[in-house]
């Protein structure tokens, strides 16, 4: 897809703002037209919470490209350094780049009263409202993979296992495998509960069910970083079965990423 139409989506700080007049007007010089509705990428200057609110803002849609432009601190989803905005705009002039796509995960959270739908490209937390010890039945294509007793459950996509997911030791996954990874919270093991303390890595299509064994199904869910709060939850079921497209520099390098923000 050729691009010409962009829209930009701005970080509320003073550098976020100051890097994105800069990159509009330069986007401008460039003949690209930058508009609110029906555009082919997207772009989020900020951190990688920017790259996530975009995502969430424009519904998840795979019909458009995504990119960040790091003007935060780690920026492990924002593709663009600062000092590579000349680069990366004549990079657009010419297609001359690489598109990936990223594993979209789809939760449908079933309680007494109503089904409720999220989608998350990072991860979900599931734990108790009061932080108490939470069971829940943990089920993958039907079948049984534990009784988990713990502070919690992370279920993390692949984009979203350098996030939240490798501070509990998960798994670093590549992005281009469209997984999900089950990551215990302060798991407890011992002759009482038996808990799995390693994370475990399904792939796409197949769907994992938690069911919540205690405290009447009230819970904390928490989807890319935002908190919502349930009552009554029967079950919460998630999956990947859809993807988004991500803009990369031509020479981007999954390894050389995971070096260059986690170990120099």
């Amino acid at each position: 897809m050729k691009i010409k139409k962009i829209k930009l989506f701005i970080n509320d700080n003073l550098k976020s703002n100051k890097v994105a007049k800069e990159v509009k007007e330069k986007l401008v010089k460039n003949k690209f037209v930058i508009i609110d509705d029906g555009y082919d990428l997207a772009i989020a200057v900020g951190g990688d919470g920017s790259f996530l609110r975009m995502v969430k803002n424009a519904n998840f849609n795979n019909k458009c490209y995504y990119v960040g432009i790091n003007a935060g601190t780690l920026g492990f989803a924002q593709e663009v350094s600062i000092e590579e905005i000349d680069r990366f705009i004549q990079l657009l002039k010419t297609g001359d780049f690489k598109i990936e796509d990223i594993g979209v995960q789809e939760v449908t959270v079933k309680t007494k009263k109503n089904v409720i739908k999220h989608c998350s490209i990072n991860e979900i937390v599931v734990r108790d409202e009061a932080l108490n010890t939470i069971e829940l039945e943990v089920s993958v294509d039907g079948g049984l993979l534990e009784n988990f007793v713990g502070d919690g459950l992370l279920v993390s996509t692949s984009f979203g296992s350098t996030a939240y997911n490798l501070s509990f030791g998960g798994s670093i996954v590549f992005n281009s495998f469209h997984t999900l990874q089950i990551t215990p919270v302060a798991p407890l093991n011992s002759k009482a509960y038996r808990s799995l303390t390693n994370s475990v890595i399904v792939p796409d299509n197949m769907v994992i069910t938690l069911v919540p064994k205690r405290n009447n199904g009230n819970l904390i869910l928490t989807i890319d970083g935002d908190n919502n709060f349930y009552e009554g939850v029967i079950s919460i079921e998630t999956v990947i079965n859809r993807t988004i497209k991500v803009l990369r520099m031509k020479d981007y390098n999954f390894i050389q990423k995971v070096n260059d923000k986690f170990l120099k």
